[in-house]
């Protein structure tokens, strides 16, 4: 009869174990967003570059060549 009641006993405990480590808990505090103005500063010194090279491109190949001629 004793061992029964152990038995029994440790079937009710174990589960509680069990699930209680099973079972958990979080808190999670969000804070106001809060949103500030932001400066932002765009270079476009590289495009207006590479458009002058791309227009101005053959002449400085034209230059190029009539010094490598002058040159031989």
């Amino acid at each position: 009869m004793t061992r029964q009641l152990g038995t029994m006993i440790i079937c009710l405990i174990v589960p509680l174990f069990l699930l209680g480590g099973c079972s958990t808990s979080h808190e999670v505090e969000v804070k106001p967003v809060e949103i500030k103005p932001i400066h932002i500063t765009i270079d476009v010194n590289v495009k207006v570059d590479k458009a002058l090279d791309d227009f101005f491109g053959d002449i400085d190949a034209a230059e190029d060549k009539l010094e490598t001629e002058k040159g031989e």
